[in-house]
């Protein structure tokens, strides 16, 4: 059992990174994300992420791009092709598929219901096109508000996935049937994050919608109580702020806000948790359970102040506040929900390590009747390309904030 446990508690949130990326990355990366977020009273979803994530320019050809992240038990690639479809259009070709990255935790008003969650296995293939409007000349980086750059995206997905039950789930409780499913993705964004910690800066505004379709409506659980939409319709937004001053001390601020036709559980919103890297679009409530609401609507705000310290150490100080309009069956009382937190956190000379010990409270987290949840968690970002492990690099780049670089770092949510 201990063993099992251990397994689970290494295997990522994966699903996002099928999803993660909003163009080809320019840049040569090779980063190990190491995260884990333990409530100290009540019992919720294992919430932790470990993977390698490696992106490689000019792979085998000048103008492919390689991009994959391999975790414990699954494996996301993508091979981006520069100037496919014209001089601003790219085309990414992409494969991922693995166990537990399905898997489907059910939270009833702070209470866990191991009796009606269960695992899943899935697999998919995409194909997404990728337009700058305004492209910069290679290695330059935008001088004024206008070259920031903005980008469509358009991605079809299509994804099997299978259930079956854990050794916690009710006997008389139904899993639901293997599906497949067909999802279409298109969004603007202007601007963006780098998947890492804490970017020196980073500035977004972006839109999505993305459209969920399944041959029929699905039924499953007890008696066949609850259901799978065959077409989900998603719509979202975020706008997104970070700024180092020469002082070091950083500052990041974003404010998402999304709504859906025809919802169900597999296709809410679910924000809780304090795992920046744990989702494309985080929906982080400090103190809470992983996914612990589930939300047809949602307004949620999020901010961090970050204080150096002697000896390359920082203090963090972050929370979070979020407008909640919960799924039919979910709901709780009170649509508003509010964490804080804050942490110490250490970057190794040279900057291979960054590593963050964090606490946090849920204000109006429910937990045995009353209201207040405690949490801490332990992230973890080793860089190896600053710490002389990497491979050889083929061409330097420069784009500190250019088309590649900017883009937000699910699971979708």
């Amino acid at each position: 059992m201990l063993g099992k446990r251990l397994v689970l508690i290494l295997l990522p949130w994966l699903a996002f990174l099928a999803r993660m990326e909003a163009q080809i990355d320019p840049e040569h990366r090779q980063l190990v994300h190491l995260g884990y977020d333990q409530p100290l009273e009540g019992r919720g979803p294992i919430a932790g992420y470990a993977y390698y994530y490696h992106n490689e320019p000019h792979f085998v050809r000048e103008n492919l791009t390689l991009r994959a992240a391999v975790a414990p038990t699954y494996l996301d690639s993508e091979l981006g092709i520069a100037n496919a479809l014209s001089p601003q259009t790219d085309l990414g070709i992409g494969v991922a598929g693995g166990g537990f990255a399905d898997n489907f935790s059910e939270v009833r008003q702070g209470n866990l219901r191991q009796d009606e969650s269960f695992r899943g296995y899935g697999g998919q293939t995409s194909l997404s096109i990728y337009h700058t409007f305004n492209p910069l000349p290679e290695g330059r980086t935008p001088a004024a508000v206008s070259e920031i750059p903005l980008q469509a995206v358009l991605r079809n997905t299509l994804r099997y996935s299978t259930y079956e039950t854990s050794s916690k789930t009710a006997s008389d409780f139904a899993v639901p049937d293997d599906k497949v499913a067909y999802h279409l993705r298109a969004g603007l964004r202007w601007g963006g994050r780098e998947p890492l910690m804490e970017p020196r800066a980073a500035g977004e505004l972006s839109a999505w919608y993305e459209g969920q379709f399944r041959t029929d409506t699905q039924k499953y659980g007890f008696d066949r109580d609850r259901e799978i939409e065959a077409q989900t319709h998603l719509f979202w937004c975020r706008a997104l702020a970070a700024y180092t001053f020469s002082n070091n001390q950083r500052f990041e601020v974003s404010i998402t806000a999304g709504a859906t036709v025809n919802s169900d559980r597999f296709s809410s919103y679910r924000p809780g948790g304090a795992l920046p890297l744990g989702a494309e679009f985080p929906l982080m409530l400090p103190g809470y359970y992983s996914q612990e609401l589930t939300a047809e609507r949602f307004s949620l705000i999020s901010a961090n102040y970050s204080i150096p310290l002697p000896a390359q150490f920082h203090l963090l100080l972050f929370g979070s506040s979020a407008w909640v309009d919960y799924l039919a069956g979910l709901e709780q009382p009170g649509n508003w929900h509010t964490g804080l937190g804050g942490g110490l956190g250490w970057i190794a000379p040279g900057g291979s390590w960054h590593i963050m010990a964090g606490y946090g409270y849920g204000v109006d987290a429910i937990r045995h009747e009353d209201r207040g949840a405690h949490s801490v968690s332990l992230i973890v970002q080793w860089d190896l390309e600053r710490g002389g492990l990497h491979l050889p690099d083929f061409r330097k780049t420069l784009h500190s904030i250019n088309p590649g670089s900017l883009r937000g770092g699910n699971q979708r949510f």
